[in-house]
């Protein structure tokens, strides 16, 4: 179960309440900065890095825009809220350098007066308070967060001279109606088909093809926002019917094209 809804005077600003009771998502990538509340339950948390980490009751997990994770309930349901928003927009509003830090990686904090203070901002873009509100909610919000010691903490790094030689490979993917063969990026990146997967890998913590999946995914998502239809969208980004649409999406999103959408 899901409910999504968008800010009338900050269309770029998400909420979600969900509650979750299989492993639903697969390591995928946002376009935006992301503050997560752990609601109830637990749910293991596998972020840029090796390992993972175990999300409890009361948490607020702070996701910077691109870094690779995946999160699934530990055992049985959880219970969750999740914020994203346009990245440029919120980075000026973080007025302290520990606040700026939380945009370069993952965070989780564990104090109950941070989720209660998350929550009661999150109440505002549900509620669809003034941009005014929700602003200064923000700021204010960043503060706490940035002085908090962390429980847990990693910044995503990234290779950009490995990213800047794999530009060509991506644009191939995201903008290809079909899917490319191995052989035919590893010749665009003049590289053997292993060294191309362990490279595109390297640089953007997925494989070809998932950086591909993921990709469609994050465009399907502002399409499906702005109100285009589903049928029209899994066309466009070149699934093979919308069944096929519909599997790839849940996979990332936890939820239907329909429930997103609506």
């Amino acid at each position: 179960m899901a409910e999504f809804v968008r800010c009338t005077a900050l269309p770029h600003v998400e909420a979600r309440r969900s509650c979750q009771e299989n492993s639903c998502y697969r390591p995928h990538t946002h376009d935006a900065f992301s503050i997560g509340i752990i609601e109830a339950g637990t749910s293991v948390f596998a972020g840029p890095l090796s390992g993972s980490v175990t999300l409890e009751p009361g948490d607020v997990i702070v996701i910077a825009a691109g870094q690779v994770h995946q999160c699934n309930p530990d055992d049985g349901s959880w219970r969750y809220q999740m914020i994203h928003m346009d990245q440029d927009w919120a980075v000026p509003l973080a007025a302290t350098d520990r606040a700026a830090a939380l945009f370069s990686g993952v965070t989780v904090l564990r104090r109950h007066d941070l989720h209660h203070r998350t929550t009661a901002w999150a109440d505002l873009i549900f509620e669809d308070k003034s941009t005014e509100r929700i602003e200064s909610g923000f700021q204010h919000l960043m503060m706490e967060l940035g002085d908090a010691a962390p429980e847990y903490s990693v910044t995503g790094g990234t290779d950009l001279r490995l990213l800047d030689r794999l530009r060509p490979v991506l644009d191939r993917l995201r903008d290809n109606e079909s899917t490319p063969s191995l052989a035919e990026l590893a010749v665009i990146a003049g590289l053997t088909k292993h060294e191309l997967v362990r490279a595109v890998k390297r640089a953007t913590g997925l494989t070809p093809l998932a950086w591909r999946q993921n990709a469609r995914i994050q465009k399907a998502r502002h399409l499906l926002r702005d109100g285009h239809p589903i049928a029209d969208t899994a066309h466009e980004l070149g699934f093979t019917d919308q069944s096929h649409f519909h599997r790839v999406f849940r996979a990332h999103v936890a939820a239907s094209p329909g429930a997103y959408r609506a």
